[in-house]
């Protein structure tokens, strides 16, 4: 359940723990959350009874109340929307839990249309306005860097009018239509051997040691997805049209382009990401399935074998106990401040791990709210890379715990691109660690084959996952997109990625439609790429490093949203605005590959 605190105890995983979310509310239909959306709804409309149409008269600290009474009701919509999501991601097919989140949803976008007038309004201010009353006001100066945030949009902004009905809008636009796609997702039963498993089940099949069980887990994943794919094909043609109807009335000349204003970086480090990797496929990616191809004495890889364990993959289940002492012993070795925060996680009922039917598949950690904590999901099954999803979303957990501790509700959240950091720094930490602790010499070759397979899926296959997306989204200007021409880009981009030692059956086609961050996030996925160069070169650092580093790394993260990536960077030595930063993080997957063509 996801209110209550339950262990659920699999033979060779040992007891995996649920959440609690009574941090947040004892229960959906509480007092305290009915409480809580009362006052939320009370304080918006006071909010804008007291100051709309008066943000211009407001000097100073008087503007600084006002900040601080509109980032109250937001910590408050935080706190009520965290504790809806979270449920309805613990069981995305009980009609009552989708009820209660529909709900929950419709109420926040209500209250929100009271306060869609301040930030229009502060918007309006001209710089000059702006920095006198920032420079007079030690309250409001704090929230110089929202308010910087905030006003990145004011190209874009449309009338008070228009923003108001957008947000309106979005329970029954772009809201109902990812609501179709989890649910369906969820739903789906993937037959394998007499069993009916969940996507999270049947994808973790994929990764078995039996090329048969890969072969027939592929066919049967691919095969069912068809069964829906007209239905996600409408999904991703509606939604990719609704952001441009948008993107236009806002003046983005790219689809692109609001993201990377969200993720405040620049479209042409972005660019400058895609076109390096993109540029390396054949140097990572097809070079390294090429050695794979040649371990599993294969000439070619049917897709399936793409995350086939070695030969000399033990396939050794690991319990969720060593699991947890594995990334916790790596976060201490790094610093023992992360380590305890890292340990929360598990004593407070933090995490939810065992898979369930209808819990939300794959892996995340949610950030809630400062005056809380985060919670983390997982689908977690006793893989290796299991336990790297599990450094990985720590990580991420630790990141949001320091900034919510320290920036507040309109100041923790970090762009997406930074927000990879911290996650993929906990799985390298937690690799390295594993790996200088191995003298096996076949081990060493399966961990390091591992870590390049995890690096290329969050490098490579990220960024060809965004140019299947960008271009989606450039062939969707010229009218709908049939769901088998949506397949033919998605085996383009995948061909190109992957290389040509690759063979893809028919149903492959349909890989596509699981994906969630194509429906959740537009543009989210080469944030992974970014975060992955981004650590690479940061962890290339750390290896020559003095001291001083672990307490530089903490601060950057404590910052949260407040400081954009030249800023954070700048005391590594590292500017993701050199063209050649990108290649030095992928230089490191290159070394990798290059110590695993010793073992060949």
């Amino acid at each position: 359940m996801a209110g209550t605190a339950s262990a659920n105890t699999d033979s060779e995983l040992g007891d995996l723990p649920e959440w609690d979310l009574r941090d947040l509310y004892p229960a959906p239909d509480s007092p305290e959350l009915q409480g809580d959306l009362e006052r939320a709804r009370q304080q918006a409309r006071q909010l804008r009874q007291d100051y709309e149409g008066r943000i211009a008269e407001l000097h100073g600290d008087s503007l600084a109340v006002a900040v601080e009474r509109y980032e109250a009701i937001e910590e408050m919509l935080g706190r009520l929307m965290s504790y809806a999501q979270l449920t309805y991601s613990g069981d995305m097919t009980d009609p009552e839990t989708g009820r209660f989140f529909q709900s929950m949803q419709e109420e926040a976008t209500t209250i929100s249309s009271d306060l869609i007038f301040f930030t229009l309004e502060i918007n309006a201010l001209s710089d000059e306005a702006l920095n006198a009353r920032v420079a007079e006001s030690s309250r409001l100066a704090h929230y110089w860097p929202w308010l910087r945030d905030v006003r990145a949009m004011r190209p874009y902004q449309l009338s008070d009018e228009l923003e108001r009905f957008i947000n309106d809008k979005q329970v029954t636009g772009r809201g109902a239509w990812t609501r179709l796609f989890d649910e369906t997702m969820a739903s789906l039963r993937f037959p394998l051997d007499g069993e009916q498993l969940t996507s999270s089940e049947i994808l973790n099949k994929l990764s078995s040691p039996s090329e048969e069980t890969r072969r027939k887990a592929g066919k049967t994943f691919g095969e069912k997805l068809g069964e829906h794919v007209p239905t996600f094909a409408h999904i991703h043609n509606t939604l990719i049209k609704d952001k441009a109807i948008e993107d236009q009335w806002r003046g983005f000349e790219r689809p692109v382009s609001s993201r990377n204003l969200a993720n405040h970086v620049e479209d042409e480090v972005v660019d400058a990401l895609v076109s390096a990797v993109r540029e390396s496929y054949p140097r990572l990616s097809h070079r390294y399935y090429r050695l794979k191809a040649k371990w599993l004495g294969k000439d070619t890889l049917a897709y399936w074998d793409r995350n086939a364990p070695l030969p000399e993959d033990d396939d050794r289940t690991v319990p969720w106990g060593e699991a947890r002492s594995t990334v916790l012993n790596a976060y201490a070795a790094f610093s023992p401040r992360m380590a305890e925060i890292g340990q929360h996680f598990f004593d407070k009922s933090w995490i939810d791990a065992p898979t369930r039917a209808g819990k939300a598949p794959g892996a995340f950690s949610h950030p809630t709210v400062p005056s809380a904590h985060p919670y983390v999901l997982l689908n977690y099954q006793g893989r290796t890379r299991d336990v790297m999803t599990l450094a990985h979303e720590l990580g991420h957990g630790v990141h949001q715990y320091l900034a919510g501790q320290h920036q507040g509700a309109l100041m923790a959240d970090t762009p997406l691109t930074l927000a990879e950091t911290a996650s993929v720094f906990g799985e390298m930490l937690t690799f390295q660690r594993m790996l200088a602790n191995e003298r096996d010499p076949g081990r060493r070759k399966v961990m390091l084959a591992g870590k390049v397979e995890d690096m290329i899926n969050t490098v490579v296959r990220q960024i060809a996952f965004h140019t299947f997306e960008a271009r989606l989204h450039e062939e969707r200007k010229h009218g709908e997109i049939l769901a088998s021409r949506i397949g033919e880009i998605w085996l383009e981009t995948q061909r190109e990625a992957l290389g040509e030692v690759f063979s893809f059956d028919e149903e492959y086609q349909n890989f596509w439609a699981y994906i969630p961050h194509f429906i959740h996030v537009p543009f989210y996925v080469y944030a992974y790429a970014f975060g992955d160069c981004l650590v690479n070169s940061l962890y290339a650092v750390y290896e020559q490093a003095e001291s001083g580093f672990a307490e530089q790394y903490l601060e950057m993260l404590a910052a949260g949203g407040t400081k954009r990536h030249r800023e954070l960077l700048a005391p590594f030595g590292l500017d993701a605005a050199d063209p050649g930063f990108w290649y030095k993080g992928l230089g490191l997957i290159e070394r990798f590959i290059d110590e695993l063509e010793q073992y060949d």
